[in-house]
């Protein structure tokens, strides 16, 4: 059989019932449509995370009192009941551990804020040194941020995140130079930080940083210190200054068991490689659910392939008896088969792009597209019409030429 032909035969059998064609490809453009829009969900879902920890810091390794350190003490205020670090361990990590490219301790503290206007807000308090926005990539939208200086003269100034800000302010105002009260004690706000978003952990917008001399002098009245913040050299250094960290805390603190210590570090890669492999099996977890439209899609092709065998078991003994082998119907039925989930394929991948896009517009979810994500539903398209329709096109050149001719 001539290619040509081939495709002729094909769109004629197509066309001949366009609506119980547009059906069946219907069922390959909703599957292929969800596994492209349910992916690009969860692969969005992931690049957000991903995002979201680096803003944290890169290279960063935190540590936190107590031997039960949590992932959210890396943004949420408040110290806990175990205060077991002080100022004097940020200060011993930084001059005897090597490969240590910023260190900044911080001292943190929920607190009630007021304005002079009478707003008022809850929010955590970060006592902080210039280091702390090497780090943690801070960025100044307005204003200036918390310099050596401040910390030197123990000054009453402010930084407030952009979320706080609108809380006490307004959204989108300029507070620069005014003032907010932290019960008795009266600041004056020196600038404001651009958006940083949400970590997933808390917001790192809804904070107030003021210098780290003023917090333990003012909020707490002593030298302990919420978590040392360390950002390492290089990634690859990272496990050996967490080994060196630990072992100088130990002995700070005389410590002789490690499982009796009463600080916790926490790396920041492995926070990424667990929640990549949460977000990845998010992101499993979708495309499977999605794919079950895809196989009800492909049980629906060969549902109506072999009721189109059955319609044309006449046409077929007619085309046998003129010399048509087993191997032309065969390929003419799986031709068609196959077109059927390449023309939903097609169409599919195109609402599924859409989809996401519109997810994207109206909710917010981030989501991305990405190329094996397309692949790889358009792959499964064309081997479920090769699979599905493989029976009824088998069973179409099976059939006995004489037997087919007097069917009725």
């Amino acid at each position: 059989m001539l290619l040509s032909d081939l495709f002729q035969e094909t769109y004629f059998a197509i066309s001949a019932n366009k609506s119980r064609s547009f059906l069946t490809i219907l069922g390959i453009v909703i599957g292929i449509g969800s596994v492209i829009a349910m992916i690009s969900i969860g692969q969005g879902a992931a690049a957000n995370i991903e995002k979201n920890i680096q803003s944290l810091g890169t290279n960063l390794l935190v540590v936190t009192p107590g031997s039960q350190g949590g992932v959210g003490s890396m943004v949420r205020g408040g110290m806990g009941s175990a205060t077991t670090l002080t100022l004097e361990d940020a200060q011993a990590i930084g001059s005897q551990i090597q490969n240590i490219q910023a260190l900044a301790p911080t001292v943190s503290s929920r607190k009630q804020v007021k304005t002079t206007k009478g707003t008022n807000t809850n929010t955590s308090i970060y006592g902080i040194d210039l280091n702390y926005q090497v780090i943690k990539s801070i960025e100044v939208e307005t204003g200036s941020f918390i310099t050596s200086e401040h910390v030197k003269a123990t000054s009453k100034v402010a930084v407030l995140g952009p979320t706080t800000r609108d809380d006490l302010f307004g959204a989108d105002s300029n507070p620069v130079g005014q003032k907010i009260r932290v019960g008795s004690l009266e600041f004056t706000i020196i600038g404001i930080t651009k958006s940083k978003g949400g970590t997933g952990f808390g917001s790192a917008d809804d904070l107030i940083y003021i210098p780290i001399s003023t917090a333990q002098q003012y909020l707490t009245g002593n030298d302990k210190v919420s978590n040392i913040n360390i950002q390492v050299a290089k990634e690859n250094l990272m496990t050996t200054v967490q080994e060196q960290v630990t072992s100088l805390l130990l002995a700070r603190h005389n410590i002789s068991d490690s499982a009796s210590a009463d600080f916790s570090i926490i790396n920041q890669a492995d926070i990424l490689s667990a929640m990549s492999s949460v977000s990845n099996t998010l992101t499993l977890l979708l495309g499977a659910i999605a794919g079950i439209s895809l196989l009800v899609g492909g049980i629906g092709i060969m549902n109506m392939m072999l009721t189109t065998v059955t319609e044309r078991t006449r046409e077929i003994g007619l085309r046998k008896s003129l010399g048509a082998k087993n191997n032309d119907i065969n390929i003419q039925f799986l031709a068609e088969s196959v077109a059927f989930t390449f023309i939903g394929g097609i169409i599919g991948i195109l609402l599924g792009w859409a989809s996401s896009l519109l997810i994207t517009q109206f909710s917010g979810t981030t989501t991305t597209i990405t190329s094996w994500s397309v692949i790889l539903a358009f792959g499964v398209s064309a081997g479920i019409g090769i699979i599905f329709g493989y029976y009824p096109a088998r069973r179409a050149a099976r059939l006995n030429p004489i037997e087919a001719l007097r069917y009725d």
